[in-house]
């Protein structure tokens, strides 16, 4: 337990440390959850970070911080780094595939348009998964540098290395992220209309057309955590094999479906619904032609999907929140 005594509420330092802190969320948010992809993980860990900032800003002996953002980055992604051992161990008994959690990025999850441009910094679900690949510190360095644009002297900074050790972190990093998912920026009107085609044609049992906007080379990725039914313990992989999936998923549909269209991690997505009950999010990632579909990810384990809701409503997720909460 701290020693550090509980900071008064009506105290003005305490509402300048909250301020401070509710005015960097969604930068902090994004940077940890690209580092983590979890958004339960990612709470709990800005839930410290403001606990940390909390305590020094009640310091009346510490000195002021020039940068509060930068101290504030600085803690984020330090206590996220520190949670990665426990991300870790939890993973090794995971069942199946395991898949990022899913972050629904609609427009109505923001309150103004410059919180929703600093969430949807979150990136693609095709590379998180990539990104599950790289050493925590190969992430973080990714993350902040690729994403967020921050010079490799700033990042060496925030992680206590050097400049050069830092340097070296990027390009092994960049090398390993290139060799197995180039980027690209995949036309959002051209993945609205396929991902349509596609879950059209999986409802109706159309294999012929399914085949036709499956790549060869398709893998068919279901995170279901051993709580819901799935493809199995591995990813599928080919074009056939995907398509006689699909069209057998579709022909036992769960009781009273409905099928939104939503922007999962920046990209158009499938949401499905049983009754107002989230049943899988389904996530297509298109060849760089944008013609074909390479890859597919279904999120269907309900602890990942207790944030995803029929109707958004804003307003309920304000009301009696701290402003220093993390959630």
């Amino acid at each position: 337990m701290s020693d550090t005594p509980a900071a008064d509420p009506a105290d003005p330092s305490v509402e300048t440390a909250t301020s401070v802190f509710v005015g960097h969320r969604e930068l902090l948010f994004s940077i940890v959850y690209n580092m983590l992809g979890s958004v339960a993980d990612t709470e709990d860990v800005l839930q410290e970070t403001w606990l940390s900032w909390a305590r020094k800003s009640g310091q009346s002996t510490a000195p002021e911080i020039g940068n509060p953002r930068a101290y504030l980055i600085r803690i984020a992604v330090n206590h996220a780094l520190a949670r990665q051992a426990t991300i870790s161990r939890r993973r090794e008994t995971y069942v199946g595939p395991w898949l990022p959690e899913p972050l629904i990025t609609d427009a109505s999850d923001a309150d103004d348009a410059a919180e929703q441009a600093v969430r949807t910094e979150s990136v693609s679900m095709a590379l998180l998964v990539v990104l599950e690949t790289l050493t925590p510190l190969e992430r973080a360095v990714f993350v902040l540098h690729e994403v967020f644009g921050y010079a490799h002297t700033e990042i060496a900074e925030i992680l206590g290395r050097t400049p050069s050790a830092v340097r070296q972190l990027a390009h092994r990093a960049r090398e390993h992220v290139q060799a197995r998912r180039p980027r690209y920026q995949a036309d959002p009107d051209l993945q609205r209309r396929i991902t349509e085609r596609f879950v059209e044609a999986a409802l109706g049992g159309d294999i012929a057309a399914l085949m036709q906007m499956l790549a060869p080379e398709v893998t068919f990725w279901t995170d279901g955590g051993g709580k819901t039914r799935s493809a199995g313990l591995r990813p599928v992989k080919g074009r056939a094999k995907v398509a006689r999936l699909m069209a057998g998923y579709a022909s036992r549909p769960p009781k009273n479906f409905d099928v939104r269209y939503m922007h999962v991690n920046g990209d158009q997505s499938a949401v499905v619904f049983s009754g107002d009950s989230p049943y899988a999010v389904v996530v297509m990632d298109l060849t760089p032609e944008g013609d074909q579909v390479r890859e597919v990810y279904a999120v269907t384990n309900p602890d990942k999907l207790s944030r995803v809701r029929l109707a958004e409503d804003p307003a309920a997720d304000e009301e009696d929140r701290d402003p220093a909460d993390a959630r």
